[in-house]
């Protein structure tokens, strides 16, 4: 799926960039890196897609995804020292 076909996508669901990030628990500057490489991944494509056809079908995915209560990875950097040495 091209980056332009994910954003129609989101358009169809009523849903910023931004609030579909936080709702996967996913960074914005991840999913705004592939406008870059021009598509996105296959699992970004899926989900976008399953929310569209729910949200055709009038059923309520938001709260479906919140209620998975999804954490959001985070890096974490720096060295950590070795212990014994």
């Amino acid at each position: 799926m091209t980056f332009i076909e994910f954003k129609k996508r989101l358009l169809d669901i009523d849903m910023s960039l931004p609030r579909f990030c936080d709702l996967i628990k996913v960074s914005d500057k991840n999913i705004q890196s592939y406008k870059k490489k021009g598509m996105v991944p296959n699992t970004i494509a899926v989900i976008v897609t399953c929310f569209a056809a729910l949200h055709e079908n009038t059923v309520d995915f938001k709260s479906l995804i919140k209620d998975l209560e999804l954490k959001k990875k985070t890096k974490k950097g720096g060295f950590t020292k070795k212990k014994g040495k």
